[in-house]
């Protein structure tokens, strides 16, 4: 749990700290103060699950119900139980949850859950009521009505009985007879604890590969015949700019349309090997197909540049078919480039282009 307690103490040192510094010319005069103790509390009503920081103060459960039902039942329900407006509070726990500790029913993967189901500790449902309802005006209840809130629903959870009062002095109690108060873990990592019994957090154990590294990588996709259709043309829910465009689904797999640039792609190649292409054909592809939406001819945009990506495959135009059409990642940065739809034979032009070496 973030502490305010611990920023606020911390932003009134820096700004003392400033102020002094500012005061021997070192930082910036004038800039900052020491916070007030008035303007610290403000922001020091934290509740740690050890109860430091909780309020003097008590409620019973009968002033509870009346809080409730005045300011709180109108969202979560007169037992708090309603699913209308937010998810339930209460529910789903057992008189055996609050003698071991652990709600069975969270074990149920079908089970719906409620708060008192996964809430592990009295402070944290303490503390969101002080800090954040009513929904409507939050921080307007009194510490007295917080307790009493608070009591009223542990006694819908069966936590308590009816004629009982909650205060500062026995919360504690109370806390060992949450039902899912043993249903708190470290073991994912997200923060240290006794799991790891002075050992180094599980997602910081990978060993680094430094050899043998795959630099090239092959990202392919296929969606069924009988799917192709099933939600509409998907090139046509794509905007037309861009690296993705969507496939045509309204034609069988690599069975799209066939540009009026296929009679060009025997010339193309032709023109390559006796080193005369033309490239304003290619460049008009790239142009058609929004390839030139992330790169240009001789400078890097989002992807590499035509002529950078001509020196590194010299010659390999069907290696270049490859990727166009399947995409990838990790060759040239972070930024991967989606898989690419279009026809077959303007990725052929424009790989030969390439390969030849992207002239302008």
């Amino acid at each position: 749990m973030f502490s305010f307690r611990n920023a606020a103490v911390a932003a009134a040192v820096m700004a003392g700290t400033s102020f002094v510094a500012a005061q021997s010319g070192v930082l910036y005069p004038g800039l900052g103060r020491t916070a007030t103790p008035k303007e610290v509390a403000a922001w020091d009503i934290d509740v740690r699950p050890d109860f430091k920081g909780l309020p003097v103060g008590s409620g019973s459960v009968s002033k509870g119900q009346d809080v409730w039902e005045g300011k709180c039942a109108q969202c979560h329900g007169v037992f708090g139980d309603s699913n209308e407006v937010f998810s339930p509070l209460i529910g789903g726990t057992t008189a055996d949850d609050i003698k071991t500790g652990r709600v069975a029913k969270l074990k149920d993967s079908t089970a719906g859950r409620t708060t008192i189901m996964k809430v592990a500790t009295l402070s944290t449902l303490w503390d969101y009521i002080h800090r954040a309802m009513p929904w409507t005006q939050p921080k307007s209840l009194s510490t007295d009505e917080v307790y009493s809130v608070t009591a009223f629903l542990l006694n819908l959870a069966g936590v308590v009985p009816d004629n009982f009062t909650l205060s500062d002095k026995n919360i504690a109690e109370v806390q060992a007879r949450m039902p899912n108060r043993n249903g708190m873990t470290t073991e994912h990592a997200l923060w240290p604890g006794n799991e790891f019994h002075g050992t180094k957090a599980p997602d910081v154990k990978n060993t680094a590969c430094m050899k043998d590294c795959a630099t090239e990588f092959t990202v392919t996709s296929f969606l069924p015949d009988f799917a192709r259709n099933a939600h509409g043309n998907l090139a046509q829910q794509n905007r037309t700019v861009g690296a993705q465009h969507g496939a045509d689904t309204t034609r069988p797999e690599n069975k799209g349309p066939v540009s009026s640039a296929a009679a060009l792609v025997p010339v193309v190649i032709a023109q390559t090997a006796a080193g005369g292409q033309d490239s304003k054909i290619a460049q008009a592809l790239t142009q058609k197909n929004s390839c030139a939406a992330c790169h240009a001819v001789d400078r890097k945009i989002l992807g590499p540049s035509f002529a950078d990506i001509a020196k590194k495959y010299p010659g390999q135009a069907d290696y270049l078919v490859g990727k166009i059409k399947s995409g990838g990642t990790g060759v040239w940065g972070p930024i991967p480039m989606p898989a690419q739809s279009l026809a077959d034979v303007d990725a052929k032009v424009i790989a030969s282009w390439l390969a030849a070496g992207a002239a302008k």
